[in-house]
């Protein structure tokens, strides 16, 4: 099991095991957000520690949640509880392994493909 957290420590996610690749999107919020996602089933992850705040946008299918505290985002979690697919923000992770994982580019703000 490997831990990731924000940056004052409050929101701690708990994941079986660290990504073997994640993703760089260019859709209008991710790029503002500046995330590398990496993709589990919820059941993978457990989030806990203190409170987040969460923004949903476009048709509302995720929520993105960042610490109510220090503003870091955290992940997204989805909305209908049938999808068996989240986010987590993979530069919350310790650096040595974030560096392990591969970088794919995904273009969201247009094709939804991937460009690698």
């Amino acid at each position: 099991m490997i831990q990731a957290s924000c940056h004052c420590g409050g929101v701690v996610l708990e994941i079986d095991a660290a990504p073997d690749e994640v993703t760089e999107c260019n859709c209008s919020i991710c790029r503002r957000y500046g995330v590398l996602w990496a993709y589990y089933s919820p059941r993978q992850v457990r989030v806990t520690g203190g409170a987040t705040d969460t923004y949903a946008w476009d048709d509302r299918s995720i929520a993105f949640h960042r610490c109510a505290a220090c503003g870091c985002v955290s992940h997204w979690w989805p909305v209908d509880p049938q999808r068996d697919r989240m986010g987590i923000n993979a530069r919350l992770l310790e650096p040595a392994l974030l560096a392990q994982a591969r970088v794919r580019h995904l273009d969201g703000a247009a094709t939804e493909q991937y460009l690698d």
